[in-house]
């Protein structure tokens, strides 16, 4: 493994930040069950299938579960298959109380692997995998128990440590912002991460963390950056999916404003660069990527081959491309790119071990 594995312009980093236009969700996209089988490239129904049930953040929610549907469709047009019964397809959940009925929709349309997307969904995959025994499922973010569940986490602390040296050798105020969503385990490895990264450049950076308790609330993402971007901080790291985006909001305000204004956005899950276009100019510093996609498309060729792990946990990291940081088109010198590089390397290689949780101040 090179160093320049980990390189931000790589082209492999790069694809995983396409943004999917042709994604938007349509009525009938949303509740497909109708759908005829799909047909691969000799025009015969496929022998396996794939789908995915988006949480409530949205099949284009320029973040995970977009990053999700990325890696099912092209999987699915690898294989020559076509969106629909039989090939690939996905259904959208515009409430926690839409999963169990998706879930159990897909399994009755004979999809041979189904993912649920998100921690949020361990319940409902675990009460349908245990009456739809035939069909494969995957839980994406978190962790569920059965035979015929294959569970999938991320070490997203390696991918915000890369974040947080990122920004701790581009501050000029010596002053960080992390934004979460809702405060669980997987946003802390991010927060945890990012803490860690910022601390191996400079401990002295003062980095001011906090949660807003949900992922779809725009306008609390806004508040939050609007507090610290007032309080001198000038790079935020965002964990939050939708509410991000508010972040990402503020961000360009202040930078509308005031086109000398330094402030900067870190996005996450998917490249979000296209998030913080502002005029000629962009609010992006980089984004952190968690590649769902490349899970995705790993277990869907285990399931595909005879080789599904159910009952197990996989865990995608550095080592494996499970994480990565987007391209950062100029806006971070090479100079720097290259210590970032540096920190990649030795984390994939195992000499620096990123801690999960963030330590608690006595």
């Amino acid at each position: 493994m090179t160093k320049r594995k980990f390189g931000l312009a790589m082209s492999l980093v790069l694809a995983a930040g396409t943004m999917l236009a042709a994604c938007g969700s349509t009525d009938k996209e949303k509740d497909n069950a109708g759908d005829k089988p799909a047909a691969g490239n000799d025009g015969e129904k496929s022998e396996f299938s794939i789908a995915m049930v988006t949480d409530i953040g949205g099949i284009d929610d320029k973040s995970f579960n977009q990053s999700a549907w990325k890696g099912v469709k092209e999987f699915g047009e690898e294989q020559g298959w076509e969106k629909g019964t039989g090939g690939y397809d996905y259904l959208q959940s515009a409430g926690s109380a839409d999963y169990t009925t998706n879930l159990n929709n897909l399994a009755r349309r004979d999809f041979n692997l189904v993912f649920g997307v998100g921690y949020l969904m361990e319940d409902a995959i675990s009460e349908i995998a245990a009456q739809q025994t035939d069909t494969n499922f995957a839980i994406i973010d978190g962790v569920v128990d059965a035979p015929n569940v294959a569970s999938v986490l991320f070490k997203e602390q390696e991918g915000g440590y890369l974040a947080g040296v990122a920004a701790a050798l581009m501050t000029k105020s010596n002053k960080i912002g992390f934004v979460g969503g809702q405060d669980i385990p997987v946003i802390e490895r991010f927060e945890a991460g990012f803490i860690e990264g910022v601390k191996a450049i400079n401990p002295e950076i003062k980095v001011d963390s906090k949660y807003t308790g949900a992922f779809d609330k725009a306008e609390l993402g806004k508040a939050e950056a609007g507090r610290m971007y007032s309080s001198g901080v000038d790079i935020i790291f965002h964990a939050a999916g939708g509410t991000g985006n508010g972040v990402f909001s503020e961000a360009k305000e202040r930078k509308q404003a005031d086109k000398d204004a330094y402030v900067w956005v870190i996005g996450v899950d998917s490249d979000q660069y296209d998030e913080g276009k502002v005029g000629d100019a962009n609010v992006t510093l980089t984004s952190m990527l968690k590649r769902v996609d490349v899970a995705v498309k790993d277990l869907s060729s285990l399931a595909m081959e005879g080789n599904f792990p159910g009952g197990e946990t996989k865990v995608y990291g550095l080592h494996d491309e499970g994480v990565a940081l987007a391209d950062s088109r100029g806006a971070i010198p090479q100079d720097v790119l290259d210590q970032i590089d540096e920190f990649a390397q030795k984390i994939a290689d195992g000499e620096i071990e990123v801690p999960e949780f963030v330590e608690k101040k006595k």
